[in-house]
């Protein structure tokens, strides 16, 4: 398994980086190194058919294929016209299925050594140009999303993102607006996980016309391993772009593909390393397999020893909930579990010993409470899943706690799971997805003692 794999990796991390170094000449950003570590990469591979690309790829894509073997998590952009020639030799064991080609695809796909679930494309809301100004409105573009499980209990919201290209200002107006559709989507899909975000963001820090610096990295809380380890924190001030050809991997030298992360209460991500691959997506002849440069990071990832997030079960639908957005999860004890179910689990509450309620679901079906004594905590969650319209959804709930009682709502059916805390942990809050039921459900735990 992949995140077995990982824990074996720091060694050949480090030699990989040297070898690096010393065949391109580039010094690695960073050589420390942590003993849980993923690379992931981005790359506009250029598949647009090739009568109107303005790379090669009829020649090229299939080059491309062997050299993503190297990275743990790859994001594509422009894979339209040859991405059978793109997957030919990669080994990666989950990938997202083609969208298609040109005007059906929106050309954005995951490569991944990991799992991950709950796939959505969503198209871009403002484009601009159908035959000029980049022809933005030929293909549903727009961003993907994902959730990535790193190892067990280890979740991570991955997206890549193609945005309007051109520099007119109905391509700026169009630009800003994709920046902040997909900004106010991880603030309501993502709230309280970590958040990896790369892709072609057709912007540059230099530009004052557009906005990823506020909506992404300020509202969002995002960071750019670029500026961090590159730049040393130093964030280019509006004006000239950065694009000294003899400064590639240095801080002279800024792409329109970016990486952007953020961690979580349950997991601390580090960039470790940064590189431009310049070097590496290459020909025989040293020419650029793609009109864009790929960019990867090696994050090293650390789990929060105090929180354990459990197995997830159920379906796609709804909207990602994390009771991790809020400090009460894991600053104060539950007072008093609540469910309400029918014939499904429609919503599942918690309301804290400080008088915080937080709820996923919708209104419908039944109310039962139960309130915890001070010393009182759930320790087993037995949970069954089943199909209803198209997907799936929670169909019963039963909390149990250290003292035998319990509480449960809406009806076995399907397939069921037991969830039972880790030794020295309870029920702390709850995450997965929701709207008028509850589609899927995990729990976090927390480390006893428990809180006020």
């Amino acid at each position: 398994m992949f995140y077995c794999k990982l824990k074996k990796a720091a060694l050949a991390v480090v030699l990989l980086l040297i070898i690096s170094a010393i065949l391109t000449g580039v010094t690695p950003v960073s050589a420390n190194q942590g003993t849980n570590t993923f690379k992931v990469l981005t790359y506009n591979v250029a598949g647009l058919p090739d009568i109107i690309s303005s790379g090669n790829p009829a020649v090229n894509t299939v080059k491309i294929s062997p050299k993503l073997n190297a990275y743990d998590f790859v994001a594509v952009q422009e894979d339209f016209a040859y991405h059978g020639d793109l997957i030919s030799s990669v080994n990666h064991p989950y990938l997202t299925s083609h969208s298609g080609n040109v005007p059906f695809g929106d050309g954005m796909n995951f490569i991944s050594e990991v799992p991950f679930a709950d796939v959505k494309r969503i198209t871009w809301s403002n484009r601009h140009g159908f035959f000029d100004n980049g022809n933005d409105m030929l293909t549903p573009k727009g961003f993907m999303y994902c959730q990535a499980i790193i190892e067990p209990g280890v979740y991570v919201d991955i997206y890549t993102l193609h945005t309007d290209a051109g520099s007119s200002s109905g391509d700026y107006q169009a630009r800003r607006s994709n920046i902040t559709q997909i900004a106010n989507y991880i603030y309501t899909h993502s709230q309280g996980h970590a958040v990896i975000v790369l892709g072609d963001t057709n912007s540059r820090c230099t530009r004052a016309e557009d906005n990823f610096e506020t909506a992404l990295l300020e509202e969002c809380g995002l960071s750019d391993p670029w500026i961090e380890l590159v730049r040393g924190g130093s964030v280019p001030p509006d004006g000239d772009a950065l694009t000294d050809p003899t400064d590639l991997n240095g801080p002279n030298f800024e792409v329109v593909d970016k990486i952007f992360y953020r961690s979580s209460p349950a997991v601390t991500l580090s960039p470790i390393h940064y590189q431009l691959e310049d070097a590496y997506f290459t020909d025989e002849n040293g020419e650029q397999l793609s009109d864009h440069y790929a960019i990867s990071t090696t994050f090293q990832y650390t789990p929060n020893p105090n929180l354990k997030m459990s197995e997830l079960w159920g379906g796609s639908g709804g909207t990602g909930f994390n009771f991790l957005s809020n400090e009460a999860s894991t600053t104060y004890r539950p007072a008093v579990i609540k469910i309400r179910a029918a014939n499904r689990v429609d919503a599942v509450s918690i309301q804290y010993s400080d008088g915080t309620e937080l709820s996923a679901g919708g209104t419908g079906g039944t109310l039962k409470t139960l309130t915890l004594d001070s010393d009182e905590y759930v320790n087993q969650v037995i949970l069954y899943k089943n199909n209803y319209n198209n997907g799936q959804r929670i169909f019963y709930a039963e909390f149990k706690t250290n003292k035998g009682r319990s509480l449960s709502g809406g009806k076995k059916s399907g397939s069921s799971i037991t969830l039972n805390a880790p030794q020295g942990y309870y029920l702390a809050g709850f995450f997965g997805r929701a709207g008028a039921n509850v589609d899927k459900l995990g729990i976090i735990w927390k480390s006893l003692p428990l809180s006020q």
